[in-house]
């Protein structure tokens, strides 16, 4: 099946652009150049992934991923900021995008980038749809129950509403329990990449993490903080 993104970007240089390259990778690309328009094909249509610009006229790039995360949780999200706009890729990746580029970007990178959310999605569709096979064993740590199958995840009983990309980083973390992982080898871990300048991609998805997990965000317990080194999933937290 054809992958399907959604382009919102008001530049129509930058948007050919684009549409130019992720042909290239046999994707299917509709563009849209408001975001109100954006708005209204976000939250009635079907994309793998949405490719969205932070600057739009009528609704801003942030409110359309802050109202398509709240209505499609699960929908994946690259967010295009300018350069010198860090206060945009923070706010971007706070409401819930996936990841983030800044203007310019080389084409190969943003190549990358979007393989590597479309194949997070890959497996999730391919989890939904195959919730019956249980042939891989669930990870379980004390009242945390992850279901790499079927892309699941259950604490204390109760279903934790996560992102593709924050399963995989929750993932990758219960995986090896208390090793500390740098911000650097996460994104290489978990986003596929490594470049510097992104290491907001991380932080910012632990944060999110932590508001579903932790009983208490600003002490995590689950979810560790190494002072100058990175992160680590301690295994007491969830006993």
């Amino acid at each position: 099946m054809t992958d399907k993104v959604l382009l919102v970007e008001d530049d129509n240089d930058i948007a050919s652009l684009i549409q130019l390259n992720l042909s290239e990778l046999g994707i299917e690309t509709t563009h849209i150049d408001n975001g109100k328009a954006a708005m209204d094909s976000a939250l009635n249509s079907h994309f793998s992934l949405m490719i969205l610009d932070v600057m739009l006229p009528q609704i801003s790039g942030l409110d359309i991923c802050r109202q398509v995360r709240d209505k499609k949780p699960q929908q994946a999200i690259i967010m295009l900021t300018a350069k010198n706009s860090e206060t945009d890729r923070v706010l971007g990746l706070e409401l819930g995008a996936d990841d983030y580029m800044t203007k310019p970007f080389s084409v190969r990178e943003l190549q990358a980038r979007v393989r590597s959310q479309l194949r997070k999605v890959a497996l999730l569709n391919d989890a939904t749809q195959h919730k019956e096979c249980e042939e891989e064993k669930p990870l379980s740590i004390g009242a945390l129950l992850i279901n790499q199958k079927n892309h699941s995840v259950m604490f204390e009983n109760k279903v934790l509403d996560l992102t593709a990309t924050e399963f995989e980083l929750l993932f990758h973390l219960a995986s090896h329990p208390n090793q500390v992982f740098s911000r650097s080898q996460l994104l290489e871990s978990v986003w596929g990449y490594h470049h510097s300048g992104y290491e907001h991609t991380v932080n910012s998805h632990i944060n999110r993490l932590r508001a579903k997990i932790e009983e208490d965000a600003t002490t995590p317990k689950i979810v560790q903080t190494v002072w100058g080194v990175g992160y680590k999933f301690s295994p007491e937290g969830v006993q």
